[in-house]
Order: structure tokens, then C-alpha cells, then sequence
């Protein structure tokens, strides 16, 4: 079986590597998936592949142009080469081109506008690697019109930009203004899409510089963000949590001032319920569940996850210590191991206590009396406290 750059070789179809996978090529990182760009029209694609024995996933790619080959237990995409004829904000209507730069042109970002030849020569039309080596992010041609075709491009600036900027502020003045007179395109694009970016922006660099600005430049409304974001606590948790991997929903609470606020996001963004939760938890606990004085600073939160009746608290609290910058509790709960507690109603009725109303209501002295001790107290003298009681 030829490999499959072969076979376009042998039609005289040109391949390419397109878009992020020469990126990250090019700033040697390893790409996650590799997508190619041909002078192939689709038909021309399936007709080949199916001739070779390819076996090709059905993945409704194919109207804008991209046909997905399965080989070597690997999905490769190859995509025509388009021009987009009619743009609505959201999606596009294209037709094919054989031509390279024009592809390029409607691409988002300069760094994502480039092609590699499978023999190492790159096309790179808008000054996409110099741009690169300076980490420099900035759109293709003129920002309002990238933008417009696709609003959601606001929100890969900002993801990009975290990602390759080496620091804040580095922005072109009239490209802030684009996307500040184009905020109000984002109230159109779906929450499903909105979330997606803006967890890895949560996650990448210059967080705390993004979301400000996504304030300056009147953005954060149109993605569930509230009015008055707390932007003073964002800066101080953002700082805490810089190497600790919180969830994106984590570093995302320290804007947020009550529940109503969780709400407002999740009805526009549509998270996930577990997303939701986390951040329910957050806002009630973040201000009075805090290390306790003294030689056993994770007491409260030990005995807040032994109260517990919920499934996965355990996490929800490290996130909370996450949120509150303690790396080092952080570190000693996630070692903790929940100790199980060692009597049972059969040992109470060994010692004559037979009414089961009874039992309950030792079970429960018995349970506060172990929780005083810091779960220490065993069997032996958890009953003998009993006789006491």
C-alpha cells in the first residue's frame, strides 16, 4: 500500500501540512494532529483513495471540503483548498480554488496561515514565521474583516495570543479597536463554541491580562461573564494558582461574586453540570471553609469531606485549595486517606444496645467523639467511651 502522499504525487495533486500543525512545527512542539491542505477537490479525493483501498470515516467534513482517510491506525484530514464565498459571522459558504495563497487568506491568524511542503519548503504568504519568532499574534489582511466572517475569531486572539505572546499588552492598537467594535458579533455564536475557547484561555498564559481586557474591550457581556466582574480577586487568583493545574472553572469563579453568577454563565455557555457544581461550591465555601490556626491546618477541610454526603467532594476541595493559593495543604489532603470509621451497629448490639432508634443515635455520639480525636480514636476506645456516655 503506497502511503498516502504518494498517491496524490502519482495524480499530480499537490499536498500540503496546513495551519496549527506547522505552528507548532515550526515553534517545535509536537503537533496533536496533523491536517493537510490539497489542490484535490473532494470527489477527486474519494475517488482515489477508494481506487488505493483507503478506507475513508464518514465525518460530515465533506461539504466544506474535507475528507478524513483512515491508515495506518491514524485519521489524517485532508482538506481542498477554498475560497469562502459567503460569510454570516458563523459558518461559511465555500467553493474551491488550485490556489494556495488565497486559501491562506482567509485564514484567522498570521501564525496559523501557513503550509509545509512534505519536502520541507514553506509557503507562508502573510509573515506568518516571522511573526512567530517574534510572538507577534495578529489576524490576516485587515482584523475587522477576519472577524466579521467568523466572530468567534475574537476569542482565538486571545487563546493564540496566550499561548505565544511572551507578555502582556504586546496588542496593535487598531486591532483591539477591531474586536472592541465587533464585541457585540459574539452574542451570536453559540455557547458550545464560546466554552471551548475560553477554557484554554483560562488555562494558558496572561490569563489575568486577557480577561481584563475582554472588560476594557467589551466582550465579557456577550459570554456570560458578569457586568461587574470582581477583577481584583481574578488578579490575586490567578497569581495563586499559576503552576497548580486548577480547572478552568476554578481560576473563572474569582470573577464571580455570587451563585447568580454561575447561573448566568451556565445558561449561556451551557456547561456541564459537574462544571456547574464546581463552581456553586466555590462561591459558597471559598470564604469561610479556610485552614484552621494552629498544628492542624487541614482539620476543616478533613472534616467538611467526612460530613460529606456527596460524590467527588474530595476534588472539589482541591480545587478550593487551589483557589485559596495553599500549595503546600494541597499537596498533604490530596496524600490524605479518608480513614473509615471503625464501629458498627453489630458492635453495639455485642453490647446490648438493641433498639435500632438507639443505635442511631449512639452511632452518631460516638461518630462526633471520633471526629474531635482527628479520626484517631479505634474500636477499643470508641466503645469503652461509650459506657461513659
Amino acid at each position: 500500500l503506497l502511503s498516502f502522499p504518494e498517491l496524490f504525487e502519482k495524480k499530480n495533486y499537490e499536498l500540503r501540512i496546513a495551519g496549527g500543525a506547522v505552528r507548532d512545527l515550526l515553534s517545535g512542539v509536537t503537533p496533536q494532529d496533523i491536517d493537510f491542505a490539497t489542490t484535490a477537490t473532494p470527489a477527486e479525493m474519494k475517488e482515489m483513495f477508494t481506487a488505493a483501498g483507503v478506507r475513508l470515516i464518514n465525518n460530515k467534513g465533506e461539504k466544506h471540503g474535507t475528507i478524513t482517510a483512515r491508515l495506518h491506525e491514524q485519521n489524517f484530514e485532508i482538506t481542498t483548498l477554498r475560497i469562502d464565498v459567503v460569510t454570516d459571522g458563523r459558518h461559511a459558504e465555500v467553493e474551491f480554488t488550485t490556489d494556495w495563497h488565497k486559501d491562506a487568506e482567509r485564514r484567522d491568524l498570521t501564525v496559523n496561515s501557513m503550509f509545509l511542503g512534505l519536502d520541507g519548503t514553506l509557503y507562508d504568504f502573510f509573515n506568518g514565521y516571522e511573526d512567530l519568532k517574534s510572538k507577534k499574534i495578529r489576524f490576516v489582511g485587515k482584523a475587522a474583516e477576519r472577524i466579521q466572517e467568523d466572530y468567534l475569531r475574537i476569542l482565538r486572539y486571545f487563546r493564540f495570543y496566550g499561548r505565544i505572546a511572551e507578555k502582556p499588552g504586546d496588542h496593535e492598537p487598531n486591532t483591539l479597536q477591531a474586536i472592541k467594535e465587533n464585541a457585540k458579533g459574539l452574542a451570536g455564536i453559540s455557547g458550545e463554541r464560546i466554552w471551548v475557547e475560553l477554557k484554554k484561555i483560562l488555562l494558558g498564559n496572561h490569563v489575568n491580562h486577557l480577561v481584563q481586557l475582554m472588560y476594557e474591550l467589551d466582550i465579557a457581556q456577550y459570554i456570560g461573564l458578569p457586568l461587574d466582574g470582581n477583577l481584583e480577586e481574578f488578579a490575586r487568583v490567578t497569581k495563586n494558582i499559576q503552576n497548580l493545574s486548577p480547572k478552568p472553572m476554578t481560576v473563572l469563579t474569582s470573577l464571580f461574586k455570587g451563585k447568580d453568577d454561575v447561573t448566568n454563565l451556565d445558561l449561556r455557555l451551557k456547561i456541564s453540570k459537574e462544571e456547574k457544581n464546581l463552581g456553586l461550591f466555590l462561591v459558597k465555601h471559598r470564604q469561610e471553609l479556610t485552614k484552621a490556626p494552629g498544628p492542624e491546618p487541614l482539620r476543616p477541610y478533613q472534616d467538611f469531606l467526612m460530613d460529606s454526603r456527596e460524590a467527588n467532594t474530595n476534588s472539589k476541595i482541591f480545587e478550593l485549595l487551589k483557589y485559596q493559593g495553599e500549595e503546600q495543604l494541597l499537596k498533604e489532603m490530596q496524600e490524605w486517606t479518608v480513614p473509615s470509621f471503625p464501629v458498627s451497629g453489630h458492635d453495639l448490639r455485642k453490647m446490648g444496645v438493641s433498639s435500632g432508634k438507639e443505635i442511631g443515635t449512639a452511632l452518631q455520639q460516638l461518630r462526633d467523639e471520633w471526629k474531635k480525636s482527628g479520626y484517631h480514636m479505634d474500636k477499643e476506645e470508641l466503645l469503652s467511651c461509650l459506657k461513659k456516655l
